[in-house]
């Protein structure tokens, strides 16, 4: 069995080869650890790898299997780990160079999880400084690249663990979601990938009571993986209440592998193609439209929706101010000399913002939640692309689409941040491909706390429309 085709295998394949004993997990290991070896000095999609504990808990791995004990979901599964999520013992920058030498003393929830299911950690995903901005740089090395052109960005701010699942360095990858970072990299490298419902999967807080972190109403753990089934595999291991999080009890453990291959026949769908507000590729809109209207051959009615948006932009940077003052003042003796010249401005742009601003956003939220519920009771789903362009050159955030001037940091991603605001899941899906090459991505959003929906027309695009699993990079 040749290593390239081990490393684009999907989980369901790889359990069945460990089980049967064809492969075992030391052997898959090896395999991402030998491409991580070769890929990643060209892509920076690592920026720890973490060889020798992966080639330990892998052996661990196949003790148990040999004695044919009961295994975990994920038993002998290689997985990538964002870098904004603590794993103990093993370093975890936050894409900072504050941070660079920083070992934590625990786990994150969603590390624990990994662990308690099996997951082999490959090491620690790219990401830009705090997860700030929607493209991977930082000052800790060179910017993540794109595996389908590597002049062109990854996305953010998991663009690490989108490079890594698109290039085979891992089987699966966790990433986390505030404005769009689970979204924004998968539309750009060609993967899957979904941000569930505010609460779904929980996190722990970080400060204490003498410097308390702001509560985070914004960000979501979640997948990212080359085919919808393995992630719901792997939401079904990351999702679930913890006492640690107040927000987490409020939703129901449920198994999102059983969404895969079910009956969309009868789904209504709300095709937007700007929000109401923004403006798009001509490209991009052109092949996410002819995905949505190939739904109607599945037997889901399709129709344009009217949500008509007011630019959130502006309420939404308030609840971000909030949130980035909040991890400042629960991280002592941050020195912002030590950070990237985009991470001082977003310390210092936010603290001008007024506990008022704030209440305003807020309040703007609430409308705009009202708006898609509205649409929510004529539709199933809503769809839209999940980007307004297509990868861009590194350092080259676009500043005009289709003529029109557009913020150089939120423009580019106007579907995804809104998304975040009201908590309600959402996922992007790989739906074709530009004229020079780049992946585009489709965008599909639930109702508050329906992932299952999301996943099942999800497993049926895929079946309908194959995206290619292995990319050569180039």
């Amino acid at each position: 069995m040749i290593q390239e085709e081990i490393a684009f295998m999907g989980v369901s394949e790889l359990q069945k080869h460990i089980r049967n004993k064809n492969l075992s997990p030391v052997e898959i290991t090896t395999v991402f650890l030998e491409r991580i070896q070769t890929l990643n000095p060209i892509l920076n999609a690592f920026l720890t790898i973490t060889a020798e504990y992966a080639l330990d808990q892998a052996k661990i791995c196949e003790n148990s299997i040999m004695k044919n004990d009961p295994v975990g979901p994920l038993h002998g599964i290689p997985i990538s780990i964002k870098d904004l999520e603590e794993t103990k013992s093993i370093r975890t920058t936050f894409g900072s160079k504050a941070f660079e030498n920083y070992i934590p003393e625990y786990d994150s929830i969603v590390v624990e999880r990994v662990k308690k299911a099996g997951g082999i950690i490959l090491g620690k995903t790219n990401t830009p400084e705090f997860g700030f901005k929607g493209t991977t740089e930082n000052l800790l090395g060179d910017a993540c690249k794109n595996p389908w052109n590597t002049s062109r960005t990854s996305g953010g701010s998991s663009g690490g663990a989108a490079a890594s699942v698109a290039s085979g360095m891992s089987t699966l990858a966790t990433g986390s979601d505030g404005g769009g970072s689970i979204r924004i990299p998968s539309s750009f490298c060609g993967t899957f990938g979904i941000k569930p419902t505010l609460g779904r999967v929980p996190k722990i807080s970080t400060g204490s009571l003498e410097q308390p972190p702001a509560h985070n109403i914004l960000t979501q753990s979640g997948p990212i993986t080359r085919s919808v089934e393995d992630a719901a595999i792997l939401l079904n291991v990351l999702s679930g209440s913890d006492t640690r999080d107040l927000a987490s009890p409020t939703l129901p453990k449920e198994n999102f592998l059983e969404a895969c291959g079910g009956n969309v026949k009868g789904l209504r769908i709300g095709w937007t193609p700007d929000f109401g507000y923004t403006p798009v590729d001509d490209e991009v809109l052109k092949i996410t439209k002819e995905s949505a209207l190939s739904l109607e051959s599945l037997g889901c009615s399709v129709e344009e929706s009217d949500l008509k948006l007011v630019n959130p932009t502006e309420h939404f940077l308030r609840i971000f101010a909030c949130l980035i003052v909040g991890s400042r003042n629960a991280s002592k003796n941050l020195d912002l000399s030590q950070l990237t010249d985009y991470a001082q401005e977003g310390f210092k742009t936010a603290s001008r913002f007024s506990g008022a601003d704030y209440g305003i956003a807020l309040g703007y939220t609430n409308l705009m939640k009202l708006q898609f519920e509205e649409q929510f009771q004529k539709f199933d789903l809503l769809i839209s692309p999940t980007m307004s362009v297509t990868a861009f050159e590194i350092g080259h955030n676009p500043t005009t689409i289709n003529h029109m001037d557009v913020d150089p940091i939120w423009g580019y991603t106007p579907f995804t941040f809104p998304i975040n605001m009201i908590g309600y899941p959402a996922a992007s899906i790989p739906c074709g491909f530009s004229s020079d090459g780049l992946p585009i991505g489709l965008h599909i959003i639930g109702r508050n706390a329906d992932e299952r929906t999301i996943i099942k027309l999800s497993s049926a695009i895929e079946k309908l429309k194959p995206w290619p699993a292995a990319q050569t990079i180039n």
